[in-house]
């Protein structure tokens, strides 16, 4: 009779562990960083339908890097909670703390008892009524929960542009200039190498604007996102797409919405 073979506990933990790093390194890089009107997040991503910053509730996001279908499963998942809780109790009720909390009893029960952990890194991000108030959760594929203050960079490149991120961010920076730092250092090569230049197009751009009625969760892209790169003015380039609450004006750009989306009569 053959005896099984054995693996101590520490050693099973450390080979999940190091499966699990190896697979997000392999992922592009997402950074999150506060800017003076909210929470923006940038990822290196030239897909326009797999998304790697995506909305939960009105005033929660949620970013990821590593195995798409893993944390699209996760994310998924966040919505139904918050649309579950929100109905059940009260809007008020669903926070960035309490769907970091259900992620990672998620994450540290399928790290532990199943037999290949996620490859994953998320990020939970609320915006507040300031930014004193604004909260952001990064869960690692154990089900570790950090709360880090001010920015965050996880996926391939997350610890060089960390270090940059702590050399060169401030509070209070402005829109354009955060995106601006986040994209210079989502270019670097982290071996070394020439660093790129990212268009528009090879990125997912999204904030949580504090200013916004409710819903604060907005993308950036087109034309908006070229003028905000390219430090130009971008309030003269309002995109048509933007869903902008009737008669209100765009908290991003101060500019008011195009006359099509305005209501004509009012109720």
């Amino acid at each position: 009779m053959n005896m099984p073979f054995y693996v101590s506990p520490e050693q099973l933990m450390k080979d999940r562990a190091d499966y699990a790093r190896k697979g997000i390194a392999r992922g592009r890089s997402v950074v999150v960083l506060g800017y003076d009107r909210g929470i923006a997040f940038v990822a290196e991503n030239p897909s326009r339908a797999l998304h790697k910053i995506s909305e939960i509730y009105d005033r929660i996001a949620f970013a990821a890097a590593g195995k798409y279908n893993e944390f699209e499963n996760l994310r998924v998942a966040g919505v139904r909670y918050a649309d579950l809780r929100g109905y059940s109790y009260d809007r008020s009720d669903v926070t960035a703390r309490g769907l970091a909390n259900a992620y990672a009893q998620t994450l540290g029960t399928v790290f532990t008892q199943e037999s290949k952990p996620y490859e994953v890194e998320i990020v939970v991000a609320e915006v507040g009524v300031n930014a004193e108030q604004d909260q952001i959760y990064r869960l690692t594929y154990d089900g570790s929960v950090a709360d880090e203050q001010g920015f965050i960079a996880m996926g391939g490149a997350g610890e060089q542009i960390t270090a940059g991120l702590q050399e060169r961010w401030t509070p209070g920076m402005t829109l354009g200039d955060a995106l601006a730092l986040a994209v210079d250092l989502l270019g670097h090569d982290p071996a070394g190498g020439p660093a790129r230049t990212l268009s528009g197009k090879q990125l997912e751009v999204a904030v949580l604007d504090r200013a916004r009625p409710r819903r604060t969760f907005r993308r950036l892209a087109g034309p908006l996102l070229e003028a905000l790169l390219n430090s130009e003015d971008p309030t003269t380039d309002v995109p048509a797409e933007d869903d902008l609450a009737p008669g209100r004006h765009d908290t991003l750009t101060g500019q008011n919405p195009p006359a099509d989306k305005r209501e004509s009569n009012p109720s």
